[in-house]
């Protein structure tokens, strides 16, 4: 009960004002470059949500807070339709700022041809830029590596075009 109470006033001491000073205007712009860029190259489809907290219905679950978060991120994942893309090769990044938490969601196509081992070590990347308190670089370096993913696994052939299935721009709660 006392972890869940720590828990739900950590998240609700985080807000919007957080999202700005972690990811600055003009990071996002960057970052929905990179996602346009990148989906010129492959049949793939990449989204970044970033979460300043948890939603309540979360915050008291009594579950490990590492499968909370990683129940979110699924959660995400559905409803943000990821899942729906032509080649079933859609990638959600997920970052949540309270936690300092990230999760890689990706759908059966890619997340088949990739190890666990693989998407570990990208969360471990991720985290280490979190920690030094860079956001921002942690999420471009993590998107990088997806994109080099979907670049291997699924790339255009030439003169083939890939329709913009999702929205490009980082989602911010």
């Amino acid at each position: 009960m006392l972890t869940r109470l720590k828990r739900v006033i950590k998240h609700r001491w985080q807000g919007e004002r957080v999202l700005s000073k972690v990811l600055p205007p003009d990071a996002l712009a960057q970052l929905t470059q990179s996602v346009r860029a990148s989906e010129r190259l492959h049949s793939g489809e990449i989204r970044i949500y970033v979460e300043a907290e948890l939603p309540f219905s979360y915050l008291w679950r009594t579950a490990p807070l590492e499968q909370i978060i990683r129940s979110r991120a699924v959660s995400v994942f559905g409803k943000l339709r990821v899942w729906d893309t032509a080649h079933n090769n859609g990638v959600l990044i997920y970052l949540l700022i309270a936690e300092q938490a990230i999760e890689i969601v990706a759908d059966r196509g890619l997340n088949d041809k990739v190890s666990p081992q693989t998407w570990h070590a990208l969360v471990q990347t991720m985290r280490g830029a979190f920690r030094r308190g860079d956001f921002a670089a942690g999420l471009s370096s993590v998107f990088q590596e997806v994109h080099g993913l979907l670049l291997a696994q699924f790339p255009l052939s030439p003169g083939e075009t890939n329709p913009n299935e999702l929205q490009d721009e980082p989602i911010l709660r």
